[in-house]
């Protein structure tokens, strides 16, 4: 199968689905009033409510919710095959996620901007809203933990990246006062610092000089570290806690002054590498090598397939920043459609070329298979065979490999990192409401929370020993991390229908895939909790079992709590007209 022709295909389709399903959805379902008076414009505070142009704001949004996620998910996935994982990507992000992002930030904007799993409380009781802020909660943690490893990996995979990434922080807070205090448009800047950035790639990627890299700094590989630890252990300690030490910062910083200049150079990036991997998919017009479908796999693809893409597809915590942050900078309530429903798309065409990139990598299928010879190996082989596959096609515009992987892994760290600090904002704003309330006032402080968030996400990364040695949190929790990501969309699916029901209009674009995420995602999470990581289980772990019960046993009870709002069988206790 011709690789440019499926590319094609999926990006006609992503077209349509915006040009027609989301007007519909916006015209129809949500009813968006351009007069309607934003949080960002009620509770403007220069802090977090910023009336935010919507370009800028979509940059902010789509590169938030992108990360390494909608990369490596799809990567992996094509373990079943090329045609499952490209099914799942297009029809998912058309009719799953871009309603679900464009739904929780609607929601959310008229609601003065809380946070989905704050209105919760007003769509299904105290109780209800208690045990998602808990699964949210678990999850940010567990984003915290799996994009740290992954920015700590790269930059010790990846030496050549550190500097580009380093040189984005400063120059990303020099914007933001030229934007905001002196009145300058941030196009211009933003593209500067940019070519700074790309710049600095190509130098670091021919002059070793240049390349920040700690393990050869301690003698290389077999090197001697810090408190008895190897050199490369050394070095990711080094990382996770320089990453920490950031998220701290960024996350308490007002969003004009890093996060919303740095994300809009961040959205050039993804044009620019998406223009990079498209472009080079064309001329080099390569032939898929991956096979079909896998039809001997030891894994059975249902239901693991629409937790592996995940992010891909659709992802509970792209609701988690439409609902924490996005409506809280949203303009005008008509800018929702673009910036949720179109970053939803972007982060689908990420994944397409993520699949396609594998998928044309090996010369042949008998190779495809020496690299994806299990579910395990996959997992372990995703993010190496993008990386490899983009530095090919980078290559057939002339891009020479090691400068195209240097871009490459400068462009994923630097969604990551977005995604990390934005989610250590997140984690702040979930811990000081449940410090509210049980009652704990310390944990309403802004440090004192995000103390708290760095510290336990640090912790989670580092601690747990496992087959990559220290340091193996995050590739240790990223199977429950897919499986609780999407039950998470699943629920705020839920929610945005009970408010539609309320609202008297058309609730079966949101129920629809609620339901079938609801199912495959509480039907994978019950077999990897009793059947996978139970002691009794075929891969026994504590840390995934412990994590994954807890979250199974609140969401099976927010599901019946939310069924017997739909039903009217449940009593609620505050007024239906308190949901806006």
């Amino acid at each position: 199968m011709n690789a440019v022709l499926v590319a094609i295909i999926g990006l006609v389709v992503f077209a349509l689905g915006y040009r027609y399903y989301s007007k519909f959805v916006a015209e129809k379902i949500f009813k968006l009033d351009p007069n309607y008076v934003t949080p960002a414009h009620q509770y403007k505070d220069g802090v977090d409510f910023v009336p935010t142009n919507k370009f800028v704001l979509w940059g902010h949004h789509f590169t938030s919710v992108a990360g390494a996620a909608p990369i490596l998910g799809p990567a992996i996935a094509l373990y079943w095959g090329w045609l499952p994982a490209f099914l799942w990507v297009i029809i998912g992000t058309v009719f799953a996620a871009g309603v679900h992002d464009f739904g929780t930030l609607a929601l959310s904007v008229r609601n003065k901007g809380q946070s989905i799993g704050t209105i919760a409380d007003k769509l299904i009781g105290k109780r209800g809203k208690i045990l998602f802020l808990f699964i949210i909660l678990i999850l940010v943690l567990m984003v915290n933990a799996v994009f740290a490893w992954v920015i700590a990996n790269l930059f010790i995979s990846f030496p050549s990246s550190v500097l580009p990434v380093m040189a984005q922080i400063p120059l990303a807070i020099i914007i933001g006062y030229l934007v905001y205090k002196k009145n300058v448009r941030m196009l211009v800047p933003s593209l500067i610092v940019l070519a700074i950035m790309y710049a600095t790639a190509i130098l670091s990627a021919q002059y070793e000089v240049l390349q920040i890299d700690l393990v050869q700094y301690m003698g290389g590989e077999d090197g001697a570290g810090l408190f008895g630890l190897g050199a490369v252990s050394t070095a990711f300690m080094i990382w996770i806690v320089f990453l920490m030490v950031y998220c701290y910062i960024a996350s308490t910083l007002p969003v004009w002054k890093l996060l919303q200049p740095r994300d809009f150079i961040n959205s050039h990036q993804l044009v620019v590498g998406l223009g990079i991997l498209y472009l080079g998919l064309l001329f080099t017009n390569p032939e898929i090598t991956a096979p079909v479908y896998n039809e001997n796999p030891d894994k059975n693809w249902l239901p693991l397939l629409f937790i592996t893409v995940a992010c891909g597809a659709i992802s509970g915590f792209h609701g988690l920043v439409s609902s924490g942050t996005s409506s809280k900078q949203l303009n005008k309530e008509t800018d929702a459609r673009f910036v949720g429903y179109f970053g939803a798309v972007g982060e689908g065409i990420l994944a397409l070329i993520s699949i396609l990139t594998v998928a044309t990598l090996f010369a042949n299928t008998d190779e495809f298979f020496a690299t994806y010879s299990s579910f395990t190996a996959a997992n372990g082989a995703g993010l190496g065979a993008f990386v490899e596959g983009a530095s090919i096609l980078a290559g057939g515009i002339g891009i020479p490999p090691a400068i195209a992987a240097t871009i490459v892994s400068v462009i994923v760290v630097s969604f990551a990192a977005t995604t990390l600090d934005t989610a250590v904002r997140l984690m702040r704003y979930i811990i000081a409401e449940l410090g509210a309330e049980y009652k704990i006032p310390a944990l309403t402080k802004t440090h004192v929370a995000t103390s708290v968030a760095v510290v336990s996400s640090a912790a989670l990364v580092l601690i747990p020993e496992g087959p990559n040695g220290f340091g193996s949190g995050g590739y240790l929790i990223w199977p429950l991390f897919g499986t609780s990501n999407q039950l998470l969309a699943g629920i705020s699916l839920m929610l945005i229908s009970i408010w539609l029901k309320r609202k008297g209009r058309n609730y079966a674009v949101t129920l629809i895939p609620m339901i079938f995420l609801m199912i495959m995602t509480m039907v994978a999470l019950f077999q990897q909790v009793f059947f996978e990581w139970s002691w009794w289980g075929t891969g026994s772990n504590t840390l995934l079992f412990v994590l994954g019960a807890i979250i199974f046993v609140f969401a099976f009870w927010i599901a019946l709590t939310s069924y017997s709002v739909m039903t009217g069988k449940y009593d609620d206790p505050l007024d239906d007209n308190k949901v806006g």
